[in-house]
C-alpha cells in the first residue's frame, strides 16, 4: 500500500475505536487509511459537473438547516420532508420565472440526491425509508402544483433537427469562426454531445478516415458515454455532413499539436484561445442557432436530444442510438426524446377507421 495511506486518518471516532477493538490499533490505523485513499480515488474519477452539483445542493442544505435551527448532520424522515416541502416552497435566493421562489421539481430531486449523498460522506447514511418517503412527498407535491398550473424550470431541451441543421450551415460564413461554429453544431449532433463532452475533446480525440470521422469521447459523465463513436460521411446531405465540417475546421486550425483543444475559443479580433468551458458551448449553440434563424432557443443539450429524436424518424434502432449516444439501452432519458418522435407517427389515436362491414 502506497505512502500516501500512512497518516492519521478523519474517519468517525466509533468506526475506528470499533476497528481497533477487533484487529489492534495498527490495523485500524491502516483500515482508516485506505478510507481514505477510496475517497481519494472517487474524488479523482467523479465528473467535475457531478460535483458541483453536490456541492450546490449541499449549500442549498445548509441554508434550510440555518432557517429551520436543525443539525446539518441529521438526515431524518422528517428533517428531508421538510427539506424538500421548503425547496419547493420558498427554497431559491432568488425568484426565478415569474417571481416564483421555490425550486423547480427536477432541481428539488437534484439536491435531495446531493444531500444524502453529502451526509454519507460525513458519515451520516440517511435510512432508504427516509429517502423514499422524502422522493414520495416530493413527487406529490410537483404533481398538486402541477395541477394547479405552475410550470416551473425550462423542460426539455428543444431538440436539433436537420431542417435547422440547413439553416445553421446556410448561415456559418467561411470565417475561422463560422468554421468552428458550423463543425462544433454539427460533429457534436452526431455523436449526441454533451456541453462538458464537447468542452473535453483535444485535436487527438478526432481522427479522420476513410469513410468519415472518429471520436473519442474521453470526458463522458457515464461509464458508456465514455466511448468512440463513428461519424460517417454523408453524402444524402452534404451541406450538414460532420465530416466535412471538421475537415475544413481544421483547413485553418490545423493539426500539428494535437492536444490542442478540438474546439477552441476565438475571440471577435479571430484570436485563438484555450478549451471552450461547457457553459461556452452552451451559449455557443444558443447563438448560433439564433442567428441562424433557428425559431425556437437551442442550448447545447439540444444537440444530444435532437440526435435521438432524428434517429428515431429515420428508423434507426433504439440499441444504435443508445450506442451512439452513450445512453444505456433502456435509458429514460434516451427515450424520452424519441417520444417527441413518436408522438404523432407512433400514436394511438393516429389513422383510426372503422374494420369490416
Amino acid at each position: 500500500m502506497s505512502s500516501e495511506l500512512h497518516h492519521r486518518p478523519a474517519v468517525p471516532a466509533e468506526i475506528h475505536a470499533a476497528w481497533a477493538a477487533r484487529h489492534g490499533a495498527e490495523a485500524a490505523e491502516r483500515l482508516a487509511a485506505a478510507e481514505n485513499f477510496a475517497d481519494a480515488i472517487k474524488a479523482s474519477t467523479v465528473p467535475p459537473n457531478t460535483t458541483d452539483t453536490y456541492r450546490k445542493g449541499w449549500q442549498v442544505w445548509e441554508r434550510f438547516c440555518t432557517t429551520q435551527d436543525l443539525p446539518l448532520t441529521e438526515g431524518s424522515r422528517g428533517a428531508l420532508v421538510a427539506f424538500v416541502a421548503w425547496m419547493l416552497d420558498r427554497g431559491r435566493k432568488t425568484p426565478g420565472p415569474g417571481g416564483v421562489l421555490g425550486y423547480a421539481p427536477a432541481s428539488a430531486a437534484s439536491h435531495l440526491t446531493a444531500v444524502v449523498v453529502g451526509l454519507r460522506e460525513r458519515g451520516h447514511p440517511v435510512s432508504k425509508d427516509a429517502q423514499s418517503e422524502a422522493r414520495s412527498r416530493l413527487e406529490a407535491i410537483a404533481t398538486r402544483l402541477a395541477k394547479q398550473g405552475e410550470r416551473r424550470g425550462r423542460g426539455k431541451a428543444p431538440a436539433a433537427d436537420l431542417d435547422n441543421l440547413h439553416r445553421i450551415a446556410a448561415a456559418c460564413d467561411d470565417t475561422p469562426t463560422g468554421r468552428r461554429d458550423l463543425a462544433l453544431v454539427l460533429t457534436g449532433f452526431h455523436f449526441a454531445s454533451r456541453a462538458s463532452e464537447v468542452s473535453g475533446l483535444l485535436l487527438a480525440d478526432v481522427t479522420v478516415h476513410p469513410r468519415g470521422i472518429k471520436v473519442a469521447v474521453v470526458s463522458g459523465k457515464t461509464r458508456r458515454s465514455v466511448r468512440t463513436v463513428a461519424i460517417p460521411y454523408n453524402s444524402d446531405e452534404p451541406p450538414i455532413c460532420a465530416a466535412r465540417a471538421w475537415e475544413r475546421w481544421l483547413q485553418v486550425y490545423g493539426t500539428s499539436a494535437t492536444s490542442r483543444p478540438a474546439f477552441p475559443r476565438i475571440d471577435r479580433w479571430g484570436n485563438i484561445g484555450g478549451a471552450m468551458a461547457p457553459d461556452s458551448v452552451t451559449t455557443a449553440v444558443a447563438r448560433v442557432a439564433q442567428r441562424s434563424g433557428v425559431p425556437i432557443r437551442w442550448t447545447g443539450h439540444s444537440l444530444r436530444s435532437g440526435l435521438a429524436t432524428e434517429g428515431r424518424k429515420n428508423g434507426k434502432d433504439p440499441l444504435t442510438i443508445a450506442k451512439q449516444g452513450g445512453w444505456a439501452p433502456n435509458s429514460k432519458a434516451m427515450l424520452g426524446y424519441m417520444q417527441l418522435a413518436d408522438e404523432w407517427d407512433d400514436n394511438a389515436a393516429a389513422g383510426l377507421r372503422r374494420l369490416g362491414g
